[in-house]
C-alpha cells in the first residue's frame, strides 16, 4: 500500500496511529541531530521528523533527500512540540520509522511553493512542475467544481449532452479559421469550430430541445491574458421558447454555480439595453461591481468658448467620491494614463469639489465659480469630490471614459475580487458597418434573429435595427452571449441580403442548415458561457492561463511540448506540399 492517509489528512485524533505517506519532499530542514522534512501532495502539507537518536542511519538518509524526491514513508502519529497554526496538519508530525525513495528528482528550475520564484515564461515551460504548485492546482480543482456544477444543473433541467466534430467546413464569419489539410482529398481542408453553432441549430432541427456541450473552440486571433487559441465553451440551445426563457434558465444556472462552488448568493442581476450600458458605462459589459456612472455634461459645459468643448461630440464626466485628495502629480498621472495610444484621449480635464463650497479646475480661464458648479450639481458631486472630464467623438469617448472609470475603480479598491456583480445586457445592434469592405457585418452571427419590431427597418434603415441577443457580464467581463435564431427561410434570406451574401454565397457556404430549414424548424435560440473565463473570475485572476492545465503563451505556442513545430517531408508529401 503507497498510503494509508493523505498529507493534509491527519489531525490531533490520529496521534498514536501508525501510517504510510506518499509524496514530494517540499522542503527539508537539517539540525544536526534532527531532521525534518515537510512532504506534500495535493491535499496538503505533513511535517516528518527524523531523530539521530532513535535512528542514526535514518536521519542521515532524509539529510541526503532533495527537493521534489518522491517518497514513501513509514512512522507513527505525533503531537508536535512546535505547533503551526498556519497548517491545517500543524498540531501533529510523522516520527518516521522507515523510508523509501520512489524517485530521485532534479532540482527543479523554480521553488514550488505558493510564492515561486520563477517567471511565467519558465512556468509554462516547465508546466508540470508549476502544476503542482497549491495556487495553480486549486485554481483547477475549482474549474472541475465549476465544470461539475454546470452539468449538474444542466442534466436536471433535461438538457442532453451531445458532442459535435472537431473537423468541419470553414465560414466567412468571425474571426480566422485553424484550418487542417486533408490527406484523402488533396488540395482540401477542413476548419476547426470557432463554435458548434450551426450544429446546435441543426440538433434543434432534429427534435434535441435542450442540448449542451462543454466544448473546445478554436480561433487564430492575436492573444491577451483573456484569449487562447484553443478555449473551452459551455455550449447551450433550447427549442420552442423566447429570450426570457432563455435568460431565466441560465440565469438560474450562474446562480447554481456560484452557490455550488463558491456559496455565494448573488444579488439582483440586473436587465440593461446596450444603449442604456453604453450611456451609463461606455462599455457593452459593465462592472457593476461600483457606481462611478457616466455623466453628460453636454449643456453645462458648451458655449462657454473652450473649444475642446464646443467641438466636440460629446463630453462625458465621472464622479470619485472623495477624489479631491488626489495630488497634482497624481492628477498628472490620470491625464499621461488616458494619452496612451490604447485609450487614445487627447487630454483630461478635471474640477476639485472643495469643502468651502468652492471649485477648481483645470480650465477656470474659461468657467467661473458658478459654471463649474454647474458641473457639480449635474454629477450630484459633494465636498472633496473630484470631477473627471474628457470629450471627443461620442462613441469614442465614452468607451476612454469606461476605461478610466475601471482604472480609479482599481486603484480606490472598488473592484475586489471576492466581489461578484453579473448583469444582462440585451437588445444589441443586428448589424455593424465595415467601411474596410463597405459592407453590413453580422455584430453576432448571420442567424441571430431581429427583435420582431425592427424587422420592417432592415432594409431601410439596418442601423436601428436591434438583435433579440443578450450577453452576460459579471464583474466587467463578458461571460457569456447568444440569441434568439432566424428559424424562418425568409427572415434568413432577408439577413443574408443585407449582408451582401448572394444566394449562391450563402448556399455554397451554409446550404447544410438551410436545407434542413426546409423541413420544419423551431423557433430556437441558445447562449454560450466561456468556461476558462467563468473559471477565472471564479479564481481571482486576471489570466485565464492560470486556469487552463496547459496553456499556449502570448505568442500561440505550447513552449513546454515546442509547438506548433515543421512537418517532416513524408508528412508535407502524404498532404501533397
Amino acid at each position: 500500500m503507497h498510503r494509508t492517509h493523505t498529507c493534509g489528512e491527519l489531525r490531533e485524533s490520529h496521534i498514536g496511529t501508525t501510517v504510510t505517506l506518499s509524496g514530494w519532499v517540499q522542503k527539508r530542514r537539517d539540525f544536526g541531530a534532527m531532521t525534518f522534512i515537510d512532504l506534500r501532495d495535493r491535499y496538503g502539507l505533513t511535517q516528518l521528523s527524523f531523530n539521530e537518536e532513535l535512528d542514526k542511519d535514518l536521519n542521515e538518509r532524509a539529510r541526503s533527500l532533495g527537493r521534489e524526491y518522491v517518497v514513501k514513508v513509514y512512522g507513527k502519529v505525533i503531537e508536535r512540540s512546535n505547533k503551526n497554526d498556519k497548517m491545517p496538519t500543524g498540531d501533529i508530525e510523522i516520527q518516521v520509522t522507515a523510508i523509501e525513495v520512489l524517485n530521485e528528482a532534479l532540482t527543479p528550475p523554480f521553488t514550488i511553493e505558493d510564492e515561486t520564484d520563477g517567471g511565467e515564461e519558465i512556468r509554462l515551460k516547465y508546466r508540470y512542475l508549476d502544476l503542482r504548485r497549491n495556487p495553480i492546482q486549486e485554481k483547477l480543482i475549482l474549474r472541475s467544481k465549476l465544470n461539475k456544477a454546470v452539468r449538474d444543473y444542466l442534466n436536471d433541467a433535461d438538457f442532453i449532452d451531445v458532442e459535435t466534430p472537431y473537423l468541419i467546413k470553414s465560414t466567412p464569419e468571425g474571426a480566422r479559421d485553424f484550418v487542417v489539410p486533408s490527406r484523402l482529398n488533396e488540395g482540401q481542408y477542413y476548419a476547426l469550430p470557432q463554435s458548434p453553432q450551426t450544429f446546435k441549430q441543426l440538433l434543434m432541427v432534429s427534435g434535441f430541445d435542450k442540448y449542451y456541450q462543454i466544448v473546445k473552440c478554436f480561433r487564430d486571433e492575436d492573444f491577451r491574458a483573456d484569449r487562447q487559441p484553443e478555449f473551452t465553451q459551455i455550449d447551450c440551445e433550447m427549442s420552442f421558447v423566447e429570450r426570457d426563457d432563455v435568460l431565466d434558465t441560465f440565469e438560474g444556472m450562474i446562480r447554481s454555480v456560484f452557490k455550488q462552488v463558491k456559496d455565494i448568493d448573488l444579488g439582483d442581476i440586473p436587465k440593461l439595453t446596450y444603449d442604456e450600458a453604453m450611456r451609463r458605462f461606455g462599455s457593452d459589459k459593465p462592472d457593476m461591481r461600483f457606481g462611478m456612472e457616466l455623466i453628460d455634461l453636454d449643456e453645462v459645459a458648451k458655449g462657454n468658448g473652450f473649444g475642446v468643448f464646443d467641438n466636440a461630440d460629446s463630453v462625458v464626466a465621472i464622479n470619485v467620491t472623495g477624489g479631491n485628495s488626489y495630488t497634482r502629480k497624481e492628477l498628472d498621472a490620470f491625464t499621461n494614463w488616458v494619452k496612451r495610444p490604447q485609450i487614445g484621449a487627447l487630454g483630461l480635464i478635471y474640477c476639485r469639489v472643495n469643502a468651502d463650497g468652492t471649485y477648481k479646475s483645470s480650465v477656470d480661464k474659461f468657467f467661473d465659480q458658478d459654471k463649474l458648479k454647474s458641473w457639480a450639481e449635474t454629477c450630484g458631486s459633494q465636498a472633496d469630490d473630484l470631477i473627471l472630464v474628457l470629450s471627443g467623438n461620442t462613441e469614442k469617448v465614452r468607451k476612454q471614459m469606461n476605461e478610466l472609470r475601471l482604472h480609479v475603480g482599481e486603484l480606490r479598491g472598488l473592484r475586489p475580487r471576492d466581489k461578484f456583480s453579473a448583469c444582462w445586457v440585451v437588445d444589441f445592434p443586428l448589424v455593424e458597418y465595415d467601411e474596410e469592405s463597405d459592407r453590413w457585418h453580422a455584430m453576432h452571427h448571420p442567424f441571430t434573429s431581429p427583435i420582431p419590431a425592427d424587422r420592417a427597418k432592415m432594409k431601410t434603415d439596418p442601423s436601428s435595427v436591434k438583435a433579440n441577443a443578450y450577453d452576460m457580464a459579471i464583474n466587467g467581463m463578458e461571460v457569456g452571449g447568444g440569441s434568439i435564431r432566424i428559424h424562418d427561410k425568409e427572415l434568413q434570406k432577408r439577413m443574408f441580403d443585407l449582408l451582401g451574401f448572394t444566394p449562391e454565397e450563402a448556399q455554397e457556404q451554409f446550404g447544410f442548415l438551410l436545407n434542413a430549414f426546409e423541413y420544419g424548424a423551431p423557433p430556437h435560440g441558445g447562449i454560450a458561457f466561456g468556461l476558462d473565463r467563468l473559471s477565472g473570475i471564479l479564481a481571482g485572476t486576471d489570466s485565464i492561463r492560470d486556469v487552463i492545465a496547459f496553456p499556449k503563451n502570448n505568442m500561440g505556442r505550447d513552449i513546454m511540448i515546442d509547438a506548433p513545430a515543421p512537418l517532416n517531408a513524408d508528412q508535407k508529401r502524404e498532404l501533397g506540399y
